[in-house]
């Protein structure tokens, strides 16, 4: 039985609808993404299912919890990172931690959490001299202070710097060796590719695919880009008659090939039978950001 099943997911804003009949389940144990541009309803989505917005029509269901009628239980049992998550400036980390702990009948030990979130020496901070990873580690030891089964991570790493970035994808894997069943939100493809078992598209309130990264790519045509300069002239149906090349392109001197397979084999092979060196050759292999953009018709910001 999935963890988290939502079913038809339907919201409307007035006259907008952020959400269009979504369906999703996330496997216990897993790093389930969802991904899309800003204002695709990812955020919508989400806290439907943490309870914070009551939905207009479908079904969600947490760890069999309905998040509109039992509220209680499920906060026991989630964990939430928001988007938008900031505490009083003078608040210092450790009383911070505490007070969360308070919420919660069996918390995890205070100190225990800020020495596994790195946060140690930094207990008697004020929240505002933390700097921007800091203060996203300390949102991640909120969302485990109660030892949750699912946490909820939304745009977790959104104005982070690079090496911050990446500090924050581990502590995100290192959430789910802990036995929590993560739902990570994000517009960022690298991201995802990197950290989801699978992933749900979602574009203007809808869920276009879900499918694990190399799934998701997999679904492109011309999967993989091979780029060369060639020593001698050679017609195109030298290569266009292979069956991993789909397209063959000229680019003043350059040549590129699309295709899939073993794709530099069957090129590096032909032209040599045709006494053809590829020279400066590149191979290129697609991304989740171009399976985003197949599907979605335009890229994700960043």
């Amino acid at each position: 039985m999935p963890v988290i099943e939502v079913d038809r997911l339907h919201k409307r804003y007035r006259d907008e609808i952020a959400v269009h009949d979504v369906s999703l389940a996330v496997e216990e144990g897993e790093i389930f993404g969802i991904v899309g541009r800003n204002g695709a309803g990812k955020t919508t989505t989400v806290e439907c299912i943490e309870g914070l917005r009551s939905q207009d029509g479908g079904t969600i269901s947490v760890l069999g919890l309905d998040p509109q009628r039992d509220r209680t239980e499920l906060r026991r049992v989630l964990g939430i990172q928001l988007q938008a998550s900031e505490l009083p400036d003078k608040l210092r980390v450790a009383e911070a931690v505490e007070l969360f702990a308070s919420f919660y009948p069996a918390p995890a030990e205070p100190r225990e959490l800020l020495e596994r979130w790195g946060l140690a020496a930094k207990r008697n901070t004020a929240f505002a001299n933390l700097s921007g990873g800091q203060k996203q580690r300390l949102s991640i030891a909120l969302a485990l202070v109660g030892n949750p089964r699912v946490a909820i991570l939304d745009e977790l790493t959104t104005g982070l710097d690079p090496q911050a970035r990446r500090d924050a994808w581990e502590s995100i894997e290192q959430i789910r060796r802990g036995g929590v069943t993560v739902v990570l939100v994000t517009h960022f493809m690298e991201e995802a590719e990197r950290l989801c078992d699978r992933i749900a598209v979602i574009d203007a309130g809808r869920v276009i695919a879900t499918d694990t990264p190399a799934g998701l790519v997999a679904r492109l045509a011309g999967g993989q880009r091979l780029r060369f300069r060639p020593s001698a002239p050679f017609l195109d149906a030298v290569l266009t008659d292979l069956a991993e090349v789909e397209s063959v392109r000229r680019l003043g001197p350059h040549v590129e090939v699309s295709g899939s397979g073993n794709l530099l084999h069957a090129v590096t092979s032909t032209l040599a039978r045709h006494q053809v060196v590829p020279a400066d050759l590149r191979l290129e292999q697609a991304t989740l950001d171009d399976a985003f953009v197949a599907l979605t018709g335009r890229a994700a910001e960043n």
